[in-house]
């Protein structure tokens, strides 16, 4: 009786920086793709491929280590002829326990860049529903993913983890708010409300007399947060002279290309700094824009909150959180255990309502509706008290890890072998 056992692989800030990710990271149709592949070349049921600008990471059940085949397909998708050059960046999890406390991990944001970071919650629900739209989530990675939602919600109840705004995008704004704080209304332009963008504009509060211009390419998003937040919205193709004026420009567009170029930057007529803010992954900002003078350049990886007291406050939760976590794989290890014998349970019923069936066959042929009712309704009795030992038996049986036997002895016992469950 084979145990369904989850394994991972993990590339993030950890051990890659920030060019190796982005070579790394995925789009959603890139994780489609990826996860149709390992539906059809390795009948993947259950599989969770997760991509933010920290990590790439797959999560899958497999009887066999199947890491290196899957670096090798995220290549093929990516046009990554030399992807075996990447292998030391990943991190692999082939022991249940491990990856699975990784998951929760990651998913609490326990291992973000900013600790605590509150995007990576919804980053995994997406995830989570991307594989479950391709029928990727089979019984144990739902009940796993639940269990993570659950207790992310627990997180958020019983502790100071994610109290105040430290995440990716304040601790940008707490950058740029340091590096203005001479200058009066800084002008200050986000390119790109996606995600990470939209939680930027909605951080600019912080720096009130900021005068804040949005452009992005989907014009109709950047006027509904613009609208919200008070902010000018600057039509994506006139771009190029926001960018001239701007004092901070605060770039988060999905492309492969570098949008931002020195070449382009050469260009403006820069007073005293121009301070600029990449937050894509790919990078969108050629990071040689510095060589221009008065030009100052952060990216994903050096942006490091200040040790607000916010941040510190959290750190301090840290062990409680992790006590939650831990109660709450120990929950999941125990249904875990109880899955094991759930195979058995249901042959065993099967076996029984074979025999019962079978029985009331022979001795109900000329009964009336009534008898048969009264047969019928004794005999299902009788089998649900002949079930209900060994069913106790067993699940305790799980308890203890010792099922595999108990399992071999009811198989025995009743000839469960030759039962189909289909």
């Amino acid at each position: 009786m084979m145990q369904v056992k989850l394994r991972a692989l993990s590339l993030s800030h950890k051990n890659a920086p920030v060019q190796i990710r982005e070579i790394i990271s995925l789009d959603d149709k890139a994780i489609h793709a990826i996860l149709l592949k390992l539906k059809d070349f390795f009948s993947l049921n259950d599989a969770l491929i997760l991509s933010t600008c920290n990590r790439t990471e797959v999560y899958y059940s497999h009887d066999l280590d199947i890491s290196t085949e899957i670096i090798k397909l995220i290549g093929l998708e990516k046009g990554l002829t030399d992807i075996v050059n990447y292998l030391e960046y990943f991190e692999i999890f082939n022991n249940d326990k491990a990856a699975i406390r990784h998951l929760f991990r990651v998913s609490m944001g326990l291992e973000a860049q900013v600790v605590g970071d509150i995007q990576i919650s919804n980053q995994v629900k997406r995830s989570y529903q991307a594989s479950a739209d391709l029928n990727m989530t089979g019984p144990f990675l739902h009940r796993l993913m639940h269990t993570v939602f659950f207790t992310n919600k627990r997180i958020v109840q019983e502790t100071a983890f994610r109290d105040g705004a430290a995440s990716l995008s304040y601790a940008a704004i707490e950058l740029i708010e340091s590096l203005t704080s001479n200058t009066f209304e800084p002008r200050i332009l986000l390119i790109g409300v996606g995600e990470i963008g939209e939680d930027v504009a909605k951080n600019m509060v912080h720096i009130p007399t900021a005068k804040v211009k949005i452009t992005n390419r989907t014009q109709s998003k950047a006027e509904t947060i613009a609208a919200e937040m008070g902010f000018e919205v600057v039509p994506f193709e006139n771009c190029l002279e926001a960018m001239e004026e701007a004092d901070v420009i605060v770039c988060s567009i999905q492309r492969s290309e570098p949008f931002i170029t020195k070449e382009l930057v050469n260009k403006f007529q820069i007073n005293s700094y121009k301070l600029l803010v990449d937050l894509s992954v790919p990078r969108s900002i050629e990071t040689s824009v510095e060589d221009v003078p008065g030009v100052v350049l952060y990216n994903v990886d050096n942006i490091r909150s200040k040790a607000s007291e916010t941040l510190e406050k959290r750190l301090a939760s840290v062990p409680k959180v992790e006590d939650i976590i831990e109660e709450s794989i120990s929950e999941f290890f125990d249904w875990k255990k109880e899955m094991i014998a759930s195979p058995t349970i249901n042959k065993l019923k099967k076996a029984l309502e074979q025999i019962r069936q079978e029985e009331m066959a022979r001795f109900t042929k000329n009964a009336d509706k009534k008898e048969f009712a009264v047969i019928d309704k004794i005999t299902k009795s009788m089998m649900q008290k002949i079930l209900k030992v060994p069913v106790v038996q067993l699940r305790a049986a799980c308890q203890r890890d010792q099922a595999e036997e108990m399992i071999q002895i009811i198989s025995d016992l009743f000839d469960l072998e030759k039962v189909k469950t289909e």
